[in-house]
């Protein structure tokens, strides 16, 4: 059996980059990399989920569905979380 790269497999099972199957599967693995980072940094920060959604005036659960899957979150929400909820700053790079 030929092992593959995960490049190969997403180049085969999603396309190229640039096409828009994997155009989408690349945001959406940005988004889970968003939820990751909020949620390690939630965890340093030593807040529960719910604690947390206190201080930005959200849901525990929909604190909880952004760690798990960050493509639903909207910028404002973002800036509140880290702002707000970690005392921190957001940067924003965009790549052309």
């Amino acid at each position: 059996m030929e092992t593959k790269t995960w490049k190969e497999i997403k180049n085969n099972v999603y396309g190229k980059k640039g096409t828009e199957r994997r155009d989408e599967l690349e945001r959406e693995i940005q988004g889970f990399k968003i939820g990751i980072l909020l949620k390690k940094a939630r965890e340093e920060k030593q807040l529960t989920q719910t604690e947390l959604g206190e201080l930005v005036d959200k849901k525990r659960e929909y604190i909880s569905r952004i760690e798990n899957n960050g493509s639903n979150l909207t910028l404002k929400t973002l800036y509140d979380i880290v702002e707000k909820g970690f005392g921190g700053k957001v940067k924003i790079q965009i790549e052309l």
